[in-house]
This record gives C-alpha cells, sequence and structure tokens, in this order.
C-alpha cells in the first residue's frame, strides 16, 4: 500500500511499474482478505468494521512510515513533487483493485449487503466478504494516503489521539467535505466520470459524527453505486477507484498543505517574539477583531500552534488569557503600554496574524492602526 516499506519502488522510484504494482495490490488484497475473514456479520452490519479496520490499518503502519522513511527514499526532493507521486501511485493502486474486485459486484451481492442480518455472530456470507475486501482496501489505502501526506508536509497526528485519528479519518474519506471533494472532481476528472463519482460522494456531508460504526455503514452504503448501475462492470469500478482516490488525496494535499503552512507562520512568529505573552494577548486580539462572527479555522489553528510554541520555545503559559471568554482591547493596549522598548516584533506578528486567513478586514485594519501607533518609541 502506498508508503508501506513493502512497495514494490523502495529504491525511492514510484513511477508506474504495473507487474510490481499488480504484485503489491495483490499482496494487500489478500491481507484484507484475512482481516475480513476476521469479521462477523455483526461487524459488517453495525459499521463496526471500519473501527477494528483503522486499528488494524494505522497502528504498525505508523511505527514504520515517518519523516525519516520518505527523507530515505527521496532525499533532498520538495514536499509537493513526493505528495504528487504518492497520490499518482494510490489512485494506480485503487485501479488495480477495482478491476480485481469488479467481478464480486452483481445484483445478488447488493442483495446481500442489503439483507445482511443476525445478532449473534456469524461467518460473513462469501458475496458480502468480497465487497467487504474492496471497500475496506480502498478506505485503507486512502487513509494510510492521507497519513503520508500529514507526514510529508510535517503536520503531527498522534493515532493514539482519538482527535487526531478522527481528524485523519475526515481527511481522508472527505466527510462533511463533500463540496471540497465536489470542486475538485469538476476539475480533475473526466467529463463522463463526473457524475458517478459526484454521485459517489453525495452523501459524504453526512453528518457522520465521531461514532466509527456510522462512518463503517457509510462507506458500505455508498460503494453500493457500484452496484447499483447495470452494464459497466470492471470499468466503473476501476474509475471510481482510481478517482475517488484522486479527490481523497487532493483534499488530503489541500488540507494538510494549507495546516503546514499555518504552522509555519506561527513558528516564524515565535521564533522572533521578543514579548510572548505580549504576543498572544495581540494575536487573540486581533482574530477576535470580529467579535460575533465565527473564528476561522486558520486562525483557530494558528492561536493553537502559536500557544504551543510559546510554551515549548519561552516557557510561557498565560493561564489568565486561557481564561478569557471577551477579550477587552483596553486590556491589552493597558499591556502594550507597559512595555519598554522596540515593538517591532509584536506589530509583525499582528500582521501575520491578520493576514493568515485571506484579506485584512476593516476591523482587522483599526486594530493594526491602532497598535501601530502605540509601538512607535520615539
Amino acid at each position: 500500500m502506498t508508503g508501506a516499506p513493502q512497495h514494490s519502488a523502495d529504491s525511492g522510484s514510484d513511477e508506474p511499474d504495473e507487474a510490481a504494482d499488480r504484485k503489491v495490490v495483490e499482496q494487500e488484497q489478500a491481507a484484507i482478505k484475512d482481516f475480513v475473514r476476521g469479521l462477523s456479520g455483526d461487524d459488517i452490519k453495525s459499521g463496526n468494521w471500519f473501527t477494528k479496520l483503522a486499528t488494524h490499518a494505522m497502528n504498525a503502519y505508523t511505527e514504520k512510515v515517518d519523516w525519516q522513511y520518505f527523507q530515505d527514499r527521496y532525499a533532498g526532493v520538495p514536499a509537493d513533487a513526493i505528495v504528487d507521486q504518492r497520490i499518482k501511485m494510490a489512485a494506480r493502486y485503487a485501479a488495480l483493485e477495482g478491476g480485481l474486485s469488479a467481478g464480486a459486484y452483481t445484483a445478488t451481492v447488493a442483495a446481500t449487503i442489503g439483507s445482511l442480518g443476525g445478532a449473534s455472530p456469524a461467518t460473513v456470507p462469501a458475496a458480502v466478504a468480497t465487497v467487504t475486501v474492496d471497500v475496506a482496501f480502498l478506505t485503507q489505502l486512502q487513509l494510510r494516503l492521507a497519513y503520508d501526506i500529514s507526514v510529508l508536509y510535517r503536520v503531527p497526528l498522534d493515532m493514539h489521539d482519538p482527535d487526531d485519528l478522527w481528524k485523519l479519518i475526515r481527511v481522508a474519506l472527505t466527510i462533511k467535505s463533500g463540496e471540497v471533494a465536489n470542486k475538485t472532481v469538476s476539475k480533475a476528472i473526466p467529463v463522463m466520470v463526473r457524475p458517478l463519482v459526484k454521485r459517489f460522494y453525495s452523501r459524504s456531508v453526512l453528518n457522520a459524527g465521531r461514532a466509527l460504526p456510522v462512518v463503517g455503514r457509510h462507506l458500505l452504503q455508498r460503494n453500493v453505486i457500484k452496484i447499483g448501475i447495470p452494464l459497466v462492470g470492471v470499468p466503473l469500478s476501476v474509475l471510481l477507484n482510481r478517482y475517488t482516490t484522486l479527490v481523497a488525496g487532493r483534499h488530503a494535499r489541500a488540507v494538510f498543505r494549507n495546516e503546514a503552512r499555518v504552522i509555519e507562520v506561527a513558528e516564524g512568529i515565535s521564533e522572533r517574539s521578543r514579548h510572548p505573552r505580549l504576543m498572544l494577548w495581540v494575536a487573540w486580539l486581533v482574530i477576535r477583531a470580529n467579535a460575533h462572527t465565527e473564528i476561522a479555522d486558520d486562525e483557530a489553528l494558528l492561536m493553537r500552534h502559536l500557544v504551543r510554541l510559546v510554551r515549548e520555545r519561552h516557557e510561557v503559559v498565560d493561564e489568565q488569557l486561557a481564561q478569557v471568554v471577551d477579550i477587552d482591547p483596553a486590556e491589552v493596549w493597558r499591556r502594550v503600554d507597559a512595555e519598554q522598548g522596540d515593538l517591532g516584533d509584536v506589530l509583525d506578528a499582528a500582521e501575520r496574524v491578520a493576514t493568515v486567513d485571506g484579506d485584512v478586514n476593516s476591523r482587522e485594519k483599526a486594530i493594526l492602526a491602532e497598535l501601530h501607533e502605540r509601538c512607535r518609541r520615539d
């Protein structure tokens, strides 16, 4: 699978080699079949298979695949170039697996999925097991691809942290981001295939909360599209697997590359800061300039990393700021006025914070102007 140490291109090249790729896919498919054999009918019906797959797919994998792994394989290559190759490689694997598994998609299989029942553990029927292998293969592939991309952009994810695991799942499977997926689809996918892939993702905006079984049920349901359109068989499975993996990879690239950008901004601010405590107060004032609107995701992300970096690099933890509900500009200006010497680092930080989510709005401009005036040290 993508990024896995057993990949045929351990020399560092991800150039297409159909025979080698097919061998890797067949080996991984065999491993997934062993995993599926250990599932019960209840696991499939409830969606609990996904919870088990997430553990199966990521635990050992994340111990082997880290930043150093990619450094060894792609020494000196920029992250963007490596990510592009990983996405293409994953799409090839997905297409190959779609072709290998397409024979399972019949009306009989569809009916079996719909009628699978029984409250007690039982051997999974062969037809359902075959479909589950396909879904599990694609899910594992996309989870690992998203993880690879997070590692390459140096965005830390701890698979033992429920928040980080859920973040990876959301990104990899484009849950609650169907709009993003559809925008990507419209630009990246051939016109003839777009309606199929859009339909495949049409429920990705579902309100799948953090209940992982809900995700498992959703994944099985959305794959029924491969069965429900007659007379397409292998070509449809190949195309859907390939293009939905491209969508997932490009979505992961957009998310983690943007987060890497925000982290880079936070690191620059922290490194240059000579007034870390004051900088945090000013940064939060700029972020809350529009107090009656929601905080932009990039601003919230930036503040989280600023607090972390100030704690790690400057050993500053401001409990008073942490308890603030509505920040009072007068309190911030009092703190600014109390400082002596050059406050250029604080002003620079404020300007960077204001632009992290795009153009600077009028309220942010007003705060920057006030800060600039107060930071003047004649």
